[in-house]
């Protein structure tokens, strides 16, 4: 039987999980559909995190039984695939471009961190390799046209590609992290009084240093495009 998370379940198989029927081959016809299970997982995702996500719960929110949603997703890490490209279903393929490269994957980026901020499961769910479905698919094929006046070859843009979403998955969690410390603000004071009595102790000098230089605008949208322009204007394409 699949188990959630299972070591021995079967490896996945794209071209069936993708290209294959969504509905189950034999028996009686299916009440459910795997849109539509996807959908609760993804509901129950950004209600409770992606913790919460699990077969036995995706079914109760259903009203399925457990055992009939293995026909549409064998294991977690089907599911999890599904809910990644049903929720890139949501990202524009078709936003302008302007022909700058550049600027183009700063927009880019910019859907990427509004979209991930609206499902803040994402990016965990982008640390393990994920299986890219047509949603996914549409959504590379954009970023890879963007990059067509980079002059770069094909694996050169892929890696640019996987850099970037690396850099607002990573960025997102961070900010969702920072989110949730400005609502304990007694844990946020304790934190500041630690580090000024670190840059103090005469043993990090280096450290005090920058905590004394001014500080920039440290609203999320600021520290976002201060942060990806770093990362794009900095890009090598030789």
């Amino acid at each position: 039987m699949p188990r959630d998370g299972s070591a021995d379940a079967p490896a996945l198989d794209p071209q069936q999980l993708w290209l294959g029927s969504d509905q189950p081959r034999k028996g009686r016809k299916p009440a459910y559909s795997r849109e539509a299970i996807t959908a609760a997982a993804v509901a129950l995702a950004d209600a409770e995190g992606l913790e919460a996500v699990t077969m036995r719960k995706v079914a109760a929110q259903v009203g399925a039984g457990v055992m009939s949603l293995y026909s549409y997703a064998p294991d977690k890490e089907t599911l999890l695939n599904l809910m990644v490209d049903h929720v890139t279903g949501e990202l524009p393929t078709a936003y302008a471009l302007t022909g700058d490269w550049r600027a183009d994957l700063k927009t880019t980026a910019r859907l990427q961190r509004a979209h991930m901020l609206r499902h803040p499961w994402l990016p965990a769910a982008l640390t393990t390799r994920r299986v890219p479905g047509p949603n996914t698919l549409a959504f590379l094929e954009r970023v890879l046209t963007a990059l067509r006046p980079a002059g770069l070859d094909g694996a050169a843009k892929l890696e640019v590609f996987a850099q970037l979403t690396a850099f607002v998955a990573g960025h997102v969690a961070h900010e969702t992290a920072q989110a949730a410390l400005t609502q304990s603000p007694d844990r946020a004071a304790a934190e500041a009084r630690y580090l000024a009595v670190v840059a103090a102790d005469g043993k990090h000098p280096e450290l005090a240093e920058a905590l004394a230089t001014p500080g920039r605008p440290l609203t999320p949208d600021a520290t976002f495009a201060r942060f990806l322009n770093r990362l794009i204007d900095g890009l090598d394409t030789g």
